[in-house]
C-alpha cells in the first residue's frame, strides 16, 4: 500500500513510521471497539431490564389471580392477603413519601411512622378491588420502555367488558437490577401518585400544613371504606 512521499523515506524510517501508523490504527480500533461494545452493552442491559420488568409483572398479576380471585374468598381475608402482595410488589415506602412530597421533610419522626403505617391502610383498602380488575385475567402486557437506569415502564391493556374498548394500564416499575417494586401505576393517563399527592396536598392546605391533620382524616376515610366494605 503506497502513502505520497514514503518513496522518498529510507528503508528505517518507512518501516519506523508504518509501524507508528499501525499502532495509531490499532489503537483507534480499540477505541472504536470499546464504544460499540458499551453502547451493546447498554442496549443489551436495557433490554434485559424491560423483560425482567415485563416478567415481574407477569408474575405480580399471576399471584393476584391465584390468591384474590377465588368465589370463596371472604373480603377479609382478600384484604389480608393483598396487604401481603402490596408489601411485596410495591414501593410503599416511596410512593408514600412521594405523595407527601415537601410535607415529609417537615414531618416529626413519629409522624413519619405513624403515616406510612395510615397510608398502607388506606392503599390496602382502597385499592384491593381495583387491583384484582387491573391485574386480573383481563391483563394483556405489551411492551416496556426504559425511562432511566432505574426505571421501567410496562404498558398493558385490560380487555374491556361488553364490548367496550380495552382500559391502558402503565406499570411504572422501580429495580436496583435485582429487586423490582412498582412506584406507579397509570390508568389511562391517570397517575394513582400524582393523584393521590394532589389530593393529600389540598387536604394539608386546609389543615395549615399539618402533617398530624392529614393522618387524622386519612383515618377517618380509611374507617369509612372499612365500614362501606363490609356492608356490601
Amino acid at each position: 500500500m503506497n502513502y505520497p512521499g514514503l518513496r522518498e523515506l529510507g528503508d528505517n524510517e518507512l518501516s519506523r513510521r508504518k509501524k507508528k501508523m499501525l499502532k495509531k490504527l490499532g489503537l483507534v480500533g480499540a477505541l472504536v471497539g470499546i464504544v460499540l461494545s458499551a453502547g451493546l452493552g447498554v442496549s443489551v442491559k436495557a433490554d434485559a431490564i424491560e423483560d425482567r420488568s415485563r416478567q415481574f409483572i407477569q408474575v405480580m398479576a399471576d399471584q393476584a389471580i391465584q390468591s384474590l380471585t377465588a368465589d370463596s374468598l371472604v373480603q377479609a381475608e382478600r384484604v389480608k392477603r393483598f396487604r401481603v402482595l402490596l408489601n411485596d410488589s410495591f414501593a410503599v415506602k416511596s410512593i408514600g413519601k412521594f405523595v407527601l412530597g415537601r410535607f415529609w421533610r417537615k414531618a416529626s419522626d413519629g409522624e413519619k411512622k405513624e403515616y406510612l403505617s395510615v397510608f398502607e391502610d388506606l392503599m390496602v383498602i382502597s385499592y384491593v378491588d381495583q387491583f384484582v380488575r387491573y391485574a386480573g385475567e383481563g391483563l394483556k402486557l405489551k411492551n416496556a420502555r426504559t425511562e432511566n437506569k432505574t426505571t421501567v415502564t410496562v404498558f398493558s391493556e385490560i380487555k374491556g367488558s361488553g364490548g367496550a374498548k380495552p382500559i391502558n394500564v402503565d406499570w411504572r416499575v422501580g429495580t436496583n437490577g435485582t429487586i423490582y417494586k412498582v412506584l406507579d401505576v397509570v390508568v389511562e393517563g391517570a397517575s394513582m401518585s400524582s393523584t393521590l399527592r394532589s389530593d393529600f396536598g389540598s387536604i394539608l392546605r386546609q389543615k395549615n400544613g399539618k402533617v398530624s391533620g392529614l393522618i387524622d382524616e386519612l383515618k377517618k376515610k380509611t374507617f369509612s371504606l372499612q365500614t362501606e366494605m363490609q356492608n356490601q
